[in-house]
């Protein structure tokens, strides 16, 4: 007569069995998927984080636009400071592609809170005359008050940067500063300009009130231009020599969106970085769950014995260590990257960025928490699948 064959075990037995082991050990089962959740949560945190930011980058870049290019004076082949002429305006205006242009010129004047302020103490401020087109071409939020339009009643009209309000101690407009010997009345604070971070800590004066009161001779010190997106870089080789015909290599182009979108690449960087960090977590966090079973294979040998002796077969008990293994690293992954959406959804919301949590990563990382489990299970249970019955129960 032949010997009875043993029972199977149903997945659905194997998965009780399995979490039976990790009930019975509670604390253990913490600590050891705490360390897969740290792993996870950094990875995910990192990816969602970074992704978040480009988003950002991207609906900043959207509602500023690409199209904006900038020509200032550079240097003369002497090594001095080169001049624009005060007709290149006109002379840009008239670049078929151009939709506006407007500029700034550095004055030679310091702003301060009032008139008893050390001159050493100006806070780094500059003073600039502004066009009146200039916040429409830059798209430059008013924070507080209004732009350098109509006049003011007791004096002439200023418009301070976020930063430069913020140093003067300025939060809303109606005082008075004393700027180039004489006061100014503050009109409006501009909102943070990401495309021309210069106007931030500047106080900006109407053109005309700079050649009246302040000495301005007119010629600019930057020139702003918005071109039809198409046609941005065949307006960019044009501008130099369009500003100054007669000296254009003493004119410096750029277009700040450039500066913007560079950022992608630091960020790529620091992501690379930071996901090598969360993966040193997560594989300390495996090792951790592999002690935790080979530990808890060693203190539950006389149950491995006497499931043996009662017809168990190895499969059916290395099948067991290793659920239990999957089990702890899944719950520690499910807890990972709930805490890393968590995280990400805070620091974006901090930011004012779209939250961006790519469905590849949450995947990716839940893939790698198994994948961890099942390497950190596997020796530890080999290893008890080989327990022979009289082993387990007499050591």
């Amino acid at each position: 007569m032949s010997a009875p064959r043993p029972a199977r075990l149903a997945t659905a037995d194997v998965v009780r069995l399995g979490a039976a082991g990790l009930r019975a050990r509670p604390l253990r089962m913490v600590l050891s998927a705490a360390g897969i959740a740290i792993g996870i949560a950094a990875m995910l945190a990192v990816v969602g984080i970074s992704a978040s930011s480009r988003a950002g980058l991207d609906r900043t870049l959207a509602a500023l636009g690409t199209n904006l290019l900038t020509a200032a004076p550079g240097s003369t082949l002497g090594g001095e400071d080169a001049h624009l002429p005060p007709e290149s305006l006109a002379m840009v205006g008239r670049i078929g592609p151009v939709d506006s242009v407007s500029a700034t010129g550095l004055l030679d004047a310091k702003v301060y809170r009032n008139e008893h302020i050390p001159v050493a103490e100006n806070g780094s401020i500059a003073v600039l005359a502004a066009r009146a087109d200039l916040a429409a071409t830059l798209r430059a939020g008013i924070a507080r008050g209004r732009w350098l339009t109509g006049t003011a009643p007791d004096a002439p009209a200023v418009v301070l940067g976020a930063t430069a309000a913020e140093r003067l101690g300025i939060r809303a407009p109606g005082p008075r500063v004393w700027l180039g010997g004489r006061w100014f009345a503050v009109v409006g604070i501009l909102a943070p300009v990401p495309l021309a971070r210069e106007l931030d800590a500047a106080a900006l004066v109407d053109w005309s009130a700079a050649q009246r009161l302040l000495g301005f001779d007119g010629s600019p010190t930057t020139v702003y231009t918005r071109s039809r997106e198409a046609a941005v870089e065949q307006v960019r080789a044009v501008l130099a020599a369009t500003v100054n015909p007669a000296a254009p290599n003493e004119v410096k182009v750029s277009r700040p969106s450039d500066a913007l979108a560079a950022t992608r690449a630091t960020d790529a960087a620091l992501q690379g970085l930071m996901l090598g960090l969360g993966a040193v977590a997560l594989l300390v966090g495996g090792v951790g769950v592999a002690n935790t079973m080979l530990i808890s294979v060693l203190e539950r040998r006389a149950e491995v014995g006497l499931r043996r002796a009662l017809g168990a077969t190895r499969g059916q008990i290395w099948r067991q260590f290793l659920m239990e293994s999957l089990l702890l690293s899944a719950l520690g992954g499910a807890a990972g990257a709930a805490a890393g959406a968590v995280i990400t959804a805070a620091w974006a919301w901090w930011r004012s960025w779209p939250v961006a949590v790519p469905l590849w990563a949450l995947a990716g990382g839940l893939a790698a928490t198994l994948t961890v489990g099942a390497a950190a299970g596997l020796y530890p249970a080999v290893r008890a699948a080989r327990l022979t019955p009289t082993e387990a129960l007499t050591t």
